[in-house]
């Protein structure tokens, strides 16, 4: 079974902001899989299905995002998965353009706070990853402010199309195959950083 937890903050006040990026995506998954991610356990909501012919948990953290890893590692641990091949966290990066992926197999939190709390929970931070790019923040605004905020309409288009090129990469990760998922997604990434 896999755990697939797209970060994000909980309330209407939060929706469709650059921070809930990976809700949007287990959103698009949920939609296109027709899995309904409305039961509450370990302060997430949640929805057992089946993508790519395996047995997964959506997974949307209601702890707001700080705090993710309370609701991961609780999950975590109920269901016995083991971090390094049956869990994948989905979230933004203020530091890829809109719309671009990330793929990558561990990592530190770089700064992202729910996924730093999410490595304190598990206590390792061995496990992949699909970043989701948010752009950087213009010169003089609070980080807080920026990631709060909403996309403009033109940025609003090419994140539709990201998060289903998401979702596409979920399947190929789900199918075994997180290397061909890398070499497909990570366009914009260093040979090297490919690798890892």
């Amino acid at each position: 079974m896999f755990i697939i937890a797209g970060l994000g903050n909980p309330t209407l006040r939060y929706e469709g902001t650059r921070h809930n990026v990976g809700f949007e995506v287990i959103d698009t998954l949920a939609d296109k899989y027709n899995i309904a991610v409305e039961t509450r356990k370990s302060r997430a909501l949640i929805g057992k299905g089946i993508i790519a012919g395996q047995k997964v948990i959506l997974v949307k953290p209601q702890t707001y995002m700080n705090l993710s890893g309370e609701s991961i590692g609780a999950l975590a641990d109920y269901y016995k998965i083991d971090e390094e091949n049956e869990l994948l966290v989905i979230y933004d990066d203020v530091s890829l353009d809109v719309g671009q992926l990330r793929i990558r197999r561990k990592g530190s939190a770089g700064g992202h706070n729910g996924i730093k709390n999410i490595i304190a929970h598990l206590g390792t931070d061995v496990f992949p990853r699909i970043k989701v790019g948010v752009g950087e923040k213009p010169k003089g605004y609070d980080l807080a402010d920026y990631v709060l905020g909403h996309f403009s309409g033109e940025d609003r288009e090419i994140m539709r199309e990201s998060y289903r090129k998401a979702a596409d990469a979920v399947e190929m990760i789900l199918e075994g195959d997180l290397s061909g998922a890398m070499n497909t997604y990570n366009k914009k990434a260093a040979p090297k950083e490919a690798e890892q």
